[in-house]
């Protein structure tokens, strides 16, 4: 299951996702971390079996929690020039019969990748 974790100037300070992985035995798998002095943003994975016991104690310690059920996802303003076709890591993205860019969402990793080299800023994560 895939889960943003937003953490404010208190919580980030702390090796929480190190203690809750510690304390639960959880792999967590980090997909994405945008943190600063005062917030941070993680995306990450954690094991189907153990997403209850871990999402419990990441709330008990002050983190917000967004469980990611959408993939990516694109506006009208796309031009399918491809630039998210080059970069995917993953392969999420493919020319169809027409000749344009269409998504695979099920290949998504929530890295973001795609969304930084698009001119038009047409890709983004819904939550």
């Amino acid at each position: 299951m895939l889960f943003l974790l937003r953490f404010d100037a208190r919580t980030v300070r702390e090796p929480i996702i190190s203690l809750t992985a510690i304390k639960t035995g959880a792999l967590i798998n980090i997909l994405k971390a945008d943190v600063g002095a005062r917030k941070g943003e993680v995306i990450v994975e954690v094991p189907d079996e153990k997403s209850v016991e871990v999402l419990e104690m990441l709330k008990k310690m002050g983190v917000e929690i967004h469980e990611i059920t959408k993939s990516i996802a694109r506006n009208e303003r796309c031009i399918h020039c491809g630039a998210c076709l080059s970069i995917c890591p993953t392969e999420v993205f493919y020319i169809n019969v027409e000749k344009k860019i269409d998504i695979r969402a099920e290949k998504c990793i929530h890295c973001g990748a795609c969304i930084k080299v698009c001119p038009t800023m047409a890709l983004y994560f819904p939550i």
